[in-house]
Formats: C-alpha cells, sequence, structure tokens
C-alpha cells in the first residue's frame, strides 16, 4: 500500500494528502498508551524528553515535580496519579504529550500542512503552530489549572446526536445542563451540575442508551462559568501572540484564527463556548483528501472524524492507541510517505466502532 495514489471522484488523481494534527481536550487523556509506545518508539521517547524537560522549569514554579524521568521509567505514573498531583499536574502532562506527539509525527515525515485545537487542545494546538513558545503554552495550561477548581460540576457522554440529546435535557428541566461538545452525528458532551447530570445519566439508562460520565472533576463549556474565563484570559494576557507559521483551526470558533484574532480570550472561551465537531472538520478538509492524526494518547477525535466525515474525503489515525500506525521503525533515517496514512485503516476505529 505504501505510497500508492489514491483517486476520488471528489479530488481525482492527487499528490500526497494534507495532514492535519488535531489535539485534544482533558476527557480522553490516559498515559498507558503514552508508556507503550514510549517503550517501542524512540522517536516519541526523544520527543518526550526534551518537552517534558523544557517545562520542567514552568512545572516547579507550581509546584509540579519533574516528570519526563518518571515517564521514561520503570514505574510511570497513571493518569489518577497524576490527578492526585498539585493541580497543574494533569494539565501540563496532557500539554507536554501533545506537544511531544505532534513533534514525534514532524520527526517521523508526518508533518502537518495546519493544526486544530479542540477544547484544552487549543494551547498545545496554538505552541505547536508556534503562537506561544513551549514554556508560554505550559505557563497557559498550569494557569488554566487554577481556573478550573473554580468550575463545579461534571461532563457526561451520551452515545447519541445533538437532537437526542437536547430533547433529553428538556426532559431534566431545572438541571441547568447544556449541550457541551457535539463530538460527531453519533456523540454528545453534556456539562453542568453533578445533580443535573446524574438524573440525566438515570433517564439515558432507562432508555438503553450509551451513557458515560468523564473523570473529570470539573464542567467546561457552559456559560455559567464567565468568571473563571474572565480571570484566565487576564491570567495569560501578558503572553506575547506570534503571528502562527500555519494555519490553526479552533472547535469552538469554529474555524482558524486570523492576524487579529485575540487569540489570549478564544482560549478563554474554551470554558463557555460549546464545541462542534463536524463544520470545523469540513474546513479543515475543504478541498483536498486529508489526514487527521490524533497528538494525544487517545482516539475519541479520530472516532469523530470517521463517524463526521466520508471516507472519500478524509481519514484519521491514533498514533497511540492504533497498534499499526506506521511508525519509522527505531533506528532507521528512511521515512514513509504521508500517502501511506491514506490506505491505512485499523478495525477498531471503523466509522460505527466503539
Amino acid at each position: 500500500m505504501r505510497g500508492r495514489t489514491v483517486v476520488t471522484p471528489e479530488f481525482g488523481d492527487l499528490a500526497p494528502p494534507r495532514i492535519v494534527h488535531v489535539f485534544p481536550g482533558q476527557g480522553d487523556f490516559a498515559t498507558s498508551p503514552l508508556v507503550r509506545a514510549l517503550r517501542t518508539h524512540s522517536v516519541l521517547r526523544e520527543k518526550v524528553r526534551d518537552v517534558f524537560g523544557e517545562a520542567e522549569e514552568v512545572g516547579a514554579a507550581f509546584g509540579i515535580e519533574p516528570l519526563a524521568k518518571s515517564l521514561l521509567g520503570d514505574r510511570p505514573p497513571t493518569g489518577r496519579e497524576l490527578a492526585a498531583g498539585p493541580a497543574g499536574t494533569l494539565q501540563l502532562a496532557l500539554f507536554c504529550s501533545s506537544v511531544a506527539v505532534h513533534r514525534a509525527l514532524c520527526a517521523a515525515g508526518f508533518g502537518p500542512d495546519r493544526v486544530l485545537g479542540v477544547s484544552f487542545g487549543e494551547i498545545a494546538a496554538l505552541t505547536s503552530a508556534g503562537v506561544f513558545t513551549l514554556a508560554e503554552g505550559a505557563r497557559i495550561a498550569c494557569l488554566l489549572a487554577r481556573q478550573l477548581v473554580r468550575c463545579e460540576g461534571g461532563m457526561t457522554l451520551l452515545g447519541v446526536g445533538e437532537g437526542t440529546a437536547r430533547a433529553l435535557l428538556r426532559a431534566v428541566p431545572g438541571a441547568e445542563l447544556v449541550v457541551a461538545c457535539v463530538n460527531s452525528p453519533e456523540e454528545t458532551l453534556v456539562s453542568g451540575p453533578l445533580a443535573g447530570l446524574r438524573a440525566l445519566e438515570e433517564l439515558a439508562g432507562r432508555r438503553g442508551l450509551v451513557v458515560a460520565r468523564l473523570r473529570l472533576p470539573f464542567s467546561s463549556h457552559h456559560p455559567a462559568l464567565t468568571g473563571p474565563a474572565d480571570a484566565f484570559a487576564a491570567a495569560i494576557g501578558p503572553l506575547p501572540a506570534r503571528p502562527a507559521r500555519l494555519p490553526a483551526l479552533s472547535a469552538v470558533r469554529g474555524g482558524p484564527y486570523g492576524p487579529g484574532d485575540d487569540v489570549h480570550r478564544g482560549l478563554a472561551d474554551c470554558l463557555i463556548r460549546p464545541v462542534r465537531m463536524a463544520p470545523v472538520l469540513r474546513q479543515a478538509a475543504a478541498g483536498a483528501r486529508t489526514v487527521f492524526i490524533e497528538a494525544g494518547t487517545g482516539r475519541a477525535l479520530t472516532r469523530s472524524v470517521r463517524q463526521s466525515l466520508a471516507p472519500a474525503a478524509a481519514t484519521a489515525h491514533a498514533p497511540l492507541a492504533e497498534p499499526g500506525f506506521p511508525w519509522p521503525p527505531s533506528g532507521t533515517s528512511g521515512r514513509p510517505s504521508p500517502t501511506v496514512l491514506w490506505s491505512h485503516h485499523d478495525d477498531h476505529l471503523r466509522p460505527g466502532a466503539r
């Protein structure tokens, strides 16, 4: 399959596809896929060592112990252990992991033509696009963590589309719940107070629907969080924002940041505005066959792409969660053609797979 040219009615006979790195939010972060990949892929080990090392000084300022040594050691921390650390530990680990995966993909020959940030993932996306330095991005991640402790509530995943999710919300009046993220036509996240989420989950369970509470001790994408959002915007305001080296799209904005846009306010808006994945995915894939690669440890965004876009227009990969992802063998200098990603698929991530 390597190097195969693909012909589709929409795009014709084309050269290597466009690559988009997609940076996830906090709902799909686990250390186990990262640890497994670190033991196998030297390029990823190198980038994790570099990125986490660059962020150590920032972490220390927030009381966070160095993470690189433990992640690369004999007993790496679990996500639960990271969450139990000082405020910001989990967020710093996710931010650094995403940037490290991005850099490893670039070193492996799968660098992006554009980047797309989803919620918290916007910090890593903008950093990878050169808007912020790595140290600045790490600081932004930690400053956000300080505001998240004020965002009481939680988030629940429903295995239904937005219309059905809204009908369920109407069936639990007074719960102060909102649609937070429309991941795909088949998945919707709801955010709000815990009592309301419990009522919603009981209703969804009685109706036989897929429902799961995210392991996040806070709400997000909720209009009631204006106070934390404003405080966060003020805290990161002094950090300079540079012109992006490549197009940087925001799932909350629904499109790319432009030269005159306030990225600090955009990051803060992730606390109060919803995400709708399908429209921004269509923008990212417009005009060219496109490969989306998840710059994180999970596969939720890969599933969103495959449920939202036609296979003739786009495919998606989760390099740390996908056993067959074509990382170059350790010790080799050759790079695979990006075209190999177009024809490579993982059965566990096909549309409709759970």
